[in-house]
């Protein structure tokens, strides 16, 4: 068994697959300052004991070490990073490759490689990333705007009288409430940043491309959004497999 790990902003994702099934998901939330035996401790038995390997991608460095504890203490195994030197599939247009996420290029490589090309890629979490692919399997880059959870966060943080709200899509656009005036500009204004982006992207690539949604808040914006064709919230962890297959199981 393979194991996949996303650790993100907010949640560290674990999947595990059976050659290229997905068997089994778990989320926990990230903690920066977590030791192998907090994550011992958060996990538990929610993992199978067969697993034989790990692929990792990671955006908080401060995590990485106390995985690779974790599972060389519990699985006896050297989780693979991922980075920006692993093949993709994918020609980098990016300039500043050095900076670049590598979720994002491993979601770009997975919607490519699944839904085909061109494609718009969203992915919805702490920060929302919009990336596009060209029908040249061309990663070109994209946008990066705060998540709909850090925009909240922030609107109480620098407004001390608004409260930090759920987000949720609310029954009205006009909020009769403080909170619900929050809700309807946070979600209904997403919507707009979200459909606005597309619609730019979508122009300067000069071809019509699939449009897929992925990340914690997928669901939440998909349905409103007129322009995703597509929700798939395993992409991350789909296209770490894929990677794995492609790049790792034949040195194991």
């Amino acid at each position: 068994m393979i194991l996949a790990i996303d650790i993100g902003n907010s949640s560290t994702k674990f999947g595990v697959f059976d050659r290229d099934k997905l068997v089994s998901k778990l989320s926990i939330p990230t903690n920066k300052d977590a030791t192998a035996a907090d994550l011992e401790k958060a996990i538990g038995k929610d993992l199978r004991d067969d697993i034989t390997a790990a692929i990792v991608a990671s955006v908080v460095p401060e995590s990485e070490k106390p995985l690779c504890d974790f599972l060389t203490s519990r699985f006896g195994i050297i989780p693979v990073f991922v980075d920006t030197s692993f093949d993709f599939g994918l020609t980098i247009r990016y300039q500043t490759i050095e900076t670049l996420g590598v979720d994002r290029l491993i979601t770009a490589s997975a919607a490519a490689a699944k839904y085909g090309v061109p494609c718009i890629i969203c992915s919805f979490g702490t920060a929302t990333t919009i990336d596009a692919v060209n029908s040249n399997h061309e990663y070109l880059g994209g946008t990066i705007a705060p998540g709909m959870k850090t925009m909240a966060h922030a609107l109480h943080l620098k407004a001390s009288r608004l409260p930090e709200v759920e987000i949720g899509r609310p029954a009205s656009v006009i909020g009769d409430s403080t909170i619900a005036s929050i809700q309807s500009g946070i979600f209904y204004g997403y919507i707009g940043l979200v459909e606005g982006i597309i619609s730019r992207m979508t122009a300067e690539l000069g071809e019509t491309p699939h449009v897929i949604a992925t990340g914690g808040f997928a669901k939440t914006i998909s349905k409103d959004c007129k322009q995703i064709q597509i929700t798939d919230e395993d992409l991350l962890l789909e296209g770490l497999q894929a990677i794995f297959n492609k790049a790792v199981r034949n040195r194991i």
